[in-house]
């Protein structure tokens, strides 16, 4: 059985989302001063690979313990689009087999710098790939960036119960049928970090 790891590590000094806070992971207690190694971590909600919630685009929308765990649980869909150009568009999916109940996993140029920093050379979805997939009632959506795409396509994908999974390290996976599981941190929270593989059918 094949197991690919897809999450991102966390660590000081990695990708995050220009205005959110970055990484620290310093010693709290120290051998042999102390009787235990322990470390102080200190990073934003939506660090690496992680799960965005309603309560990320508006107040009062449901947190991360609300979420049913089968959102995070399932056989999955990794569609290459490393051809595809900036912004994801409805085209460039049309071509796939995408069903209700679907986790999609869009693999993209952004794989193949899947180190650097979140920047304008970042592919995400376009609002019409959003609608595209919102109309086929997909239950998981993932992507290899920091962000699936602009504030109009979260509020698409969420709305619509679709749970959103960002920074994905999809460099080593090809395209193909997994079984996916990604569980984030039960937290009361918009958002959480989460630990994500794929294991081969």
């Amino acid at each position: 059985m094949m197991i690919y790891d897809i999450t991102m590590e966390v660590r000081e000094g990695m990708p995050t989302y220009p205005t959110d806070p970055r990484v620290e992971i310093k010693p709290f207690k120290k051998i042999p001063q102390n009787s235990s190694n322990v470390s102080r971590i200190v990073l934003g909600s939506h660090t690496g690979t992680h799960v965005d919630t309603k309560l990320h685009i508006q107040n009062g929308g449901w947190s991360m313990s609300k979420i049913p765990l089968d959102s995070f649980y399932g056989k999955c869909k990794v569609l290459d689009l490393t051809h595809c150009g900036k912004n994801l568009a409805a085209m460039n999916l049309e071509r796939f087999d995408v069903k209700k109940g679907d986790i999609i996993l869009l693999k993209t140029k952004n794989s193949l710098n899947i180190a650097k920093k979140f920047g304008k050379d970042c592919i995400c979805l376009a609002e019409d790939a959003a609608d595209y997939l919102v109309e086929r009632k997909i239950k998981t959506v993932g992507i290899d960036c920091l962000s699936i795409g602009n504030k109009e396509v979260h509020k698409k994908i969420i709305n619509s119960g679709t749970i959103i999974f960002e920074s994905l390290d999809l460099s080593k996976v090809k395209q193909g049928e997994y079984i996916f599981v990604g569980l984030p941190l039960k937290i009361d929270c918009d958002g959480a970090p989460a630990r994500a593989i794929l294991i081969e059918i």
